[in-house]
């Protein structure tokens, strides 16, 4: 009986630190959205310390890291542990970055959610007929 429930515990275990690397690769989750003044992003990076998160902008690629210290307390057993402790994304964002009307988009995080905002020229010209 003790092997068995030792079995168990010791594939949960595996199974929440599978879930974990799952979870570094697809996360975090984001929401983007475009109009003719600004691309917002909305970027939900919960559990993470603002000075631990990293961005920067190469052409029109958004990489996004983050990570938190671990803390192995040793004065419980841990049954699962699914929460991420890195992100490491990059995005292609679907502008072309030359008609950003700055090159510094601005940033804030707050609750939990990093919200970039990246001001761009507005698109098309009114064409007067003669």
């Amino acid at each position: 009986m003790g092997l068995v429930k030792s079995m168990a515990k010791e594939m949960m275990k595996e199974i929440g630190n599978k879930s974990r690397e799952f979870y570094e690769f697809v996360l975090p989750p984001v929401d983007m959205y475009l109009d003719n003044e600004k691309l917002t992003l909305l970027i939900d990076l919960p559990g993470f310390a603002k000075k631990d998160i990293k961005l920067s902008l190469e052409g029109n690629i958004l990489s996004i890291q983050a990570s938190k210290e671990v803390s192995d307390e040793k004065n419980h057993s841990i049954i699962c542990k699914q929460r991420p402790n890195i992100i490491d994304k990059k995005m292609k964002l679907p502008i072309d970055l030359s008609e950003a009307e700055e090159e510094v988009s601005s940033a804030k995080y707050e609750q939990g959610v990093l919200t970039i905002t990246i001001p761009v020229k507005k698109h098309g010209k009114n064409i007067s007929i003669e």
